[in-house]
């Protein structure tokens, strides 16, 4: 039986991990006043409110604000421009997966009867499997939100019905040979 020459083993494992971290998920944990927070709604409920994140993306950074039966508490963390909330789809657990990458902007976890309440993070730029934490304000986690962007209306329609015309220009001067 031949050995393998102790350079090209090393030369072979660092080729196996290079692969083995390219094809990985991006798995990161989430944690409560992260850099990630956008910031808090006590108590949060009913949970899962569109109209609670997009209140948040309107406060001023570090500010706290009272509406809707509601107290919001804005985090100092600066995204740049934050697009609209819109709701998604609601799960329980603390792993979650945000798949690709910007599928979701948003996340709402609800710790049910603390004096947290909810939490709201910006996951716009995460992708991947995540963690949120199991207890928060003393209270355990009841269940979070994915929130996502306003869809942006389909331009291959457009493109499509441009080159129709384009087209039908085109047509149009070869019978009539202008």
């Amino acid at each position: 039986m031949k050995s393998i020459a102790p350079h090209k083993l090393a030369l072979l494992f660092a080729a196996f991990c290079a692969v083995m971290l390219a094809f990985g998920h991006n798995a990161s944990a989430l944690s409560i006043g992260d850099t990630h927070e956008l910031g808090y709604v006590w108590p949060g409920v009913p949970s899962g409110n569109a109209l609670y994140v997009n209140h948040l993306i309107g406060m001023a950074l570090g500010t706290i604000d009272t509406a809707n039966g509601q107290i919001y508490h804005r985090s100092n963390n600066t995204f740049g421009s934050l697009p609209t909330a819109v709701f998604d789809h609601s799960g329980t657990g603390t792993t979650i997966n945000l798949g690709a990458g910007g599928l979701y902007t948003y996340l709402f976890a609800t710790y049910a009867g603390g004096l947290l309440g909810s939490e709201v993070w910006y996951v716009g730029n995460l992708s991947g499997i995540i963690t949120i934490p199991a207890f928060g304000g003393g209270c355990l986690l009841s269940g979070w939100t994915l929130f996502r962007t306003p869809a942006v209306p389909d331009g291959g329609a457009t493109v499509m019905l441009l080159g129709v015309a384009i087209g039908a220009l085109g047509l149009t001067r070869r019978v009539l040979k202008i």
